[in-house]
């Protein structure tokens, strides 16, 4: 059956120069035709096509689904103990990967999927069509591989993580378990897996080590990702962009060579406030990541740890108050942005031939995300155009 979606406000096309601004390509006073899940007309309200079934929106602005490019939800337990002390002062280092993975270990496979679908229920509330879902929190080879076969019951966007730290029985041996990850476990990541990543940072895994195995994954035909310069300064953007990197993930402590290095590249920035937000670590500089060229995304960094949110939408806000960007660039890029880093050119763009994932916002515009924060605007949701259910 075909749906017509008409008396739209503003719609958010990101296709650039189709209308108003700029990359956003805004059409105003217009409909939209789903056929067989796809967008199969776009164009001003009247006249538009017939079709078997209407949603009126009512002059709200409708934009593409989002896409969050960097999620980690295939775990068990709470941290938020951890969360309490950080708020009274204490640091955040990344060892408390470990306390999760312990209890991820213990959980059994209906534990780990019910969060898994909670998330991924939640995230679409919210106006996420799209996730990317790491491994990571298992750390040995049947744990690594039954994560991400969990993980691919909810998306194809699953990333093998096993290079998240050393687990506590490698801990004297570092290199035994680099060796592990690029042989046993990553032989078993492979039917489940459509990239590699690495969390290249001090007290998890220098460079040598990131190399080793990204360019093992890359050679067993695995797409790459990195964390990097979440922490501090260190060599892992240059590394991912050496290596063709579809993201390198954080992007806080960068310095001239870094942004030199992504700007001459097609390797996305993919920034995460919600981690900052949750550690009280400073926030990354999108304002001159944009400005010297670099293409930027947003994601959650949904995680029981460091940023245990699923809201797009309160990462669009904390993108414009905290990291200088403006509302349309904050939304380019939790959209369109967040398709670039996992190179796809289907999703966050709505126009002929695509999926028809979408979000009717209970708002006349795309700017009240960053103007009102908190505040629950996705109205309605439209995954490959199926309406999912209200929030």
């Amino acid at each position: 059956m075909s749906l017509l979606i008409d008396n739209i406000g503003e719609l958010v096309t990101n296709v650039a120069d189709s209308g108003e601004g700029g990359p956003l390509g805004i059409l105003r006073g217009a409909a939209l035709v789903v056929e067989e899940g796809r967008v199969a007309w776009i164009g001003p309200a009247r006249p538009a096509p017939a079709a078997d079934r209407r949603i009126d929106a009512d002059g709200a602005a409708v934009l593409p689904g989002f896409v969050d490019s960097h999620a980690h939800l295939v775990f068990a337990g709470d941290r938020a103990g951890e969360f309490v002390a950080r708020m009274a002062g204490a640091r955040y280092t990344g060892g408390g990967i470990r306390t999760t993975v312990a209890a991820t270990r213990a959980a059994d496979d209906a534990t780990l999927r019910a969060t898994v679908a909670r998330l991924r229920a939640e995230a679409l509330r919210q106006g996420t069509t799209t996730i990317e879902i790491k491994s990571g929190y298992g750390l040995s080879v049947a744990d690594e591989a039954r994560s991400l076969r969990i993980a691919a019951e909810f998306t194809t966007e699953t990333t093998f993580l096993g290079a998240h730290v050393v687990p506590p029985e490698y801990a004297e041996r570092p290199d035994d378990y680099v060796g592990l990850v690029c042989g046993p476990m990553l032989r078993a990541a492979l039917p489940y897996a459509r990239w590699i990543d690495v969390f290249c940072e001090r007290g998890a895994f220098d460079a040598d080590h990131t190399r080793a195995v990204l360019t093992a994954g890359q050679a067993a035909g695995l797409g790459v990702r990195v964390h990097a310069n979440q922490l501090g300064p260190g060599p892992g953007v240059r590394l991912g962009v050496e290596l063709g990197a579809a993201s390198v993930d954080h992007c806080t402590h960068l310095d001239d060579r870094d942004v030199e290095a992504l700007a001459a590249s097609d390797t996305v920035a993919t920034l995460l406030p919600g981690a900052e937000f949750s550690t009280r670590s400073p926030y990354p500089d999108a304002r001159r990541l944009l400005d010297a060229g670099v293409t930027v995304a947003l994601a959650t960094d949904c995680n029981p740890g460091s940023s245990y949110t699923s809201s797009m939408p309160f990462c669009i806000a904390l993108a414009v108050r905290e990291l200088g960007m403006t509302p349309a660039e904050a939304v380019w890029a939790a959209t369109a942005g967040g398709a670039r880093a996992l190179r796809r050119d289907d999703l966050g763009v709505l126009r002929p031939g695509v999926p028809a994932d979408l979000s009717i916002l209970a708002a006349p515009s795309y700017v009240h995300l960053a103007y009102r924060p908190g505040v629950p605007l996705i109205s309605q949701v439209l995954h490959n155009g199926v309406p999912q259910c209200r929030p």
